[in-house]
C-alpha cells in the first residue's frame, strides 16, 4: 500500500515529524529524511517506512554506540549487550559489525588494554581475570592470547600485592589462612600463594 505524505514538519531536536494521509505519523532524524528524499507530497510504500524506520534506529544506535566508545574501550559481545537493551537484534548486529569493520571495536586490542589494567594496575591473579574478562564476552583464545603476556610476573606482582596490602593481616590471629582466603579471591592459586609467602618468610629470617 501507499501513503502520501500530507506534511513534514519539526518536532524535537534534529527530529522530524512526518504525517501521512492515512497512516501514523513517523518520527524520524533530519538527515534520515534528507538521505531518503522524504518530503511532502510525496508517496511511501510500506517497504519505504520500514525501511526508514530501519534506518532512524540504526543511525540511533550507532550514535549511541560512538558516544560510548568515547567513555571508553569496548569488546564485540559487551558492545552487542549494551545496545541490545534498547535496540533490536538485528539493528545491534548490523552497528556492532560495522564498527568491528571500521576498528572501533577489537576484541584482541580490548582484551589487551583490559588485561593490563586488571593485572598490572589492579593485580589480580590469572583466575580473577579470566573470569572478568569472560564476563565481558572476549573470546576465550583471546582472552588467554591477552593473558600470556603477564605470565612470567606473576611472583613479583604477588608478592608486591602482598607486600603492599597484606604484609601486616600476616601477624594478626589466623593472619596467614585470612591472607591466603584474601589471595584466593584475587585469583591466584594455593602453589602461587604458599611460594610467595615462603619466599617473604625466608627474606626474614
Amino acid at each position: 500500500m501507499d501513503y502520501r505524505v500530507t506534511s513534514v514538519s519539526e518536532f524535537k531536536g534534529d527530529t522530524l515529524r512526518i504525517d501521512f494521509d492515512c497512516h501514523e505519523p513517523l518520527f524520524i532524524n533530519k538527515e534520515v529524511v534528507e538521505r531518503l528524499g522524504i518530503r511532502e507530497g510525496g508517496v511511501l510504500s510500506d517497504a519505504d517506512i520500514e525501511g526508514a524506520v530501519y534506518k532512524n534506529e540504526y543511525r540511533r544506535a550507532r550514535e549511541r554506540a560512538l558516544y560510548l566508545l568515547d567513555e571508553r574501550e569496548y569488546g564485540y559481545a559487551e558492545m552487542f549487550k549494551k545496545l541490545e537493551r534498547n535496540y533490536s537484534e538485528d539493528i545491534c548486529y548490523a552497528v556492532v559489525n560495522d564498527l568491528s569493520r571500521l576498528g572501533l571495536i577489537d576484541d584482541r586490542r580490548y582484551a589487551r588494554a583490559l588485561a593490563e589494567y586488571l593485572v598490572v594496575k589492579k593485580m589480580r591473579g590469572k583466575y580473577r581475570a579470566r573470569e572478568e574478562m569472560h564476563r565481558r564476552g572476549i573470546p576465550r583464545e583471546i582472552v588467554e592470547e591477552a593473558l600470556g603476556e603477564y605470565e612470567d610476573g606473576t611472583a613479583e606482582r604477588l608478592t608486591e600485592l602482598i607486600e603492599k596490602k597484606y604484609l601486616r593481616r600476616l601477624h594478626e590471629e589466623n593472619g596467614v589462612n585470612k591472607v591466603k582466603a584474601a589471595l584466593v579471591r584475587q585469583g591466584y592459586g594455593y602453589d602461587e600463594i604458599n611460594a610467595a609467602l615462603k619466599e617473604l618468610d625466608g627474606e626474614k629470617s
